[in-house]
């Protein structure tokens, strides 16, 4: 039992990761990774919406309709990313302001949903928590790799930490949407690479 939920949570950070294997939440990967620091947030908001999303879907799954099934997860979906909208709101609003609609589209994120028609609607509540937490951190690691290059390359810090001081001569694509193209399509190739996942589906 303990080695299931190990593999739950363990595969999407290499094996089956959401972006480098199944290549799905590509749109923020690519928008929010300028910085270390809004990748972060988005990376700690969409891990916890299909987290939550998976606990709730999964305790819901045998008193949903099938022929609404899909509506009634679009809706805890999206009633937990506003939660974390206002939160962040509330909190965090120069982050917020970064981040702009980014927030709001996690409802459209196939990652979310993904995991909330293969996994949760069929698993336990327990399980369905562990699958949403492993793919959120899959999804996140890959986030903040991106962004750490892009930072790193386009503007010299990390988090905003200056690393080379005034004599530093940015590459100026790593912080434009090309860069983050190139940078990730790297990330996948090494990744694809170490685990020996070739597949184009």
């Amino acid at each position: 039992m303990a080695t299931a939920t190990h593999k739950i949570v363990t595969d999407p950070l290499s094996d089956n990761n959401p972006i480098t294997i199944q290549v799905l939440g590509i749109c923020s990967a690519l928008a929010v990774t300028v910085q270390v620091e809004t990748a972060l947030v988005m990376s700690i908001a969409l891990t916890v919406v299909v987290s939550c999303s998976n606990l709730l879907i999964s305790l819901m799954r045998n008193h949903i309709p099938s022929r609404i099934r899909m509506i009634v997860e679009v809706s805890v979906i999206a009633s937990l990313v506003i939660v974390v909208d206002q939160v962040l709101r509330a909190f965090f609003f120069e982050l917020s302001r970064q981040l702009s609609i980014f927030v709001g589209l996690i409802i459209t994120n196939c990652i979310v949903m993904g995991r909330a028609e293969a996994f949760a609607i069929q698993n336990p509540p327990g399980k369905s928590f562990m699958d949403g937490l492993g793919n959120g951190l899959g999804y996140s690691a890959i986030l903040l790799l991106v962004a750490s290059a892009r930072e790193i390359l386009g503007s010299g810090s990390w988090y905003g930490i200056d690393l080379f001081g005034e004599n530093f001569v940015s590459l100026g694509v790593a912080v434009l949407p090309p860069g983050a193209f190139l940078i990730l399509g790297v990330i996948i190739w090494i990744q694809r690479t170490v685990t020996r996942n070739f597949k184009d589906d």
